[in-house]
């Protein structure tokens, strides 16, 4: 599986849900043949360093990312039962510009977002997109709770927006398959 990266992983790091070790993650790579692979722990960027070594010591091309939680209308909205379900957004560096608007953006959903969550919104995505590749990310992305809405309206025009936002070859959109109705649909 040389072509195949994986895009979209979460290690010891995205608490509760990680269940890779980077240490243990590297070599297994190497031995499948494996030439990249990206962080996506959600909403920190902990783990960066760990990874960014242990990649580079196996021959391994690191990937930064990590997979963001977006507020439902804006960062400073903190209304339970309105603002404390957010949806997920993989956001991976292209580049060194990518990688500081990265640092931006889980920073300020720390300081400026926080509520249960390290959350951004739009409008940091927007002044923060350079550099950065953004996937539709899983199924408590924007895209994928609105196609389980029925809202395939709603959700193309979101795909449109992000398009619009990250530019026509930085914005993907994801499919996974872990046997979940919600998914197949």
């Amino acid at each position: 599986m040389k072509d195949f990266v994986h895009l979209h992983v979460h290690t010891e790091y995205s608490l509760l849900d990680g269940a890779c070790r980077i240490s243990e993650l590297m070599p297994v790579l190497k031995e499948l043949g494996q030439s990249a692979i990206a962080i996506t722990d959600h909403g920190v960027m902990y783990g960066v360093v760990d990874f960014y070594r242990e990649a580079k010591k196996n021959g391994i091309k690191p990937i930064i990312g990590c997979e963001v939680y977006c507020a439902p209308r804006t960062r400073f909205d903190k209304v339970h039962g309105q603002d404390s379900e957010p949806n997920h957004l993989v956001l991976l560096a292209k580049d060194n510009e990518g990688y500081q608007n990265l640092i931006a953006l889980v920073s300020r959903g720390f300081t400026e977002g926080f509520y249960g969550k390290p959350r951004v919104d739009d409008e940091l995505l927007k002044e923060y997109s350079g550099g950065i590749i953004a996937l539709s990310a899983c199924i408590a992305g924007r895209i994928p709770q609105l196609i389980i809405k029925n809202d395939l309206e709603g959700a193309k025009n979101t795909a449109l927006f992000y398009r619009d936002m990250f530019g026509a070859d930085n914005y993907y959109l994801e499919l996974q398959d872990h046997g979940i109705a919600e998914q197949k649909r």
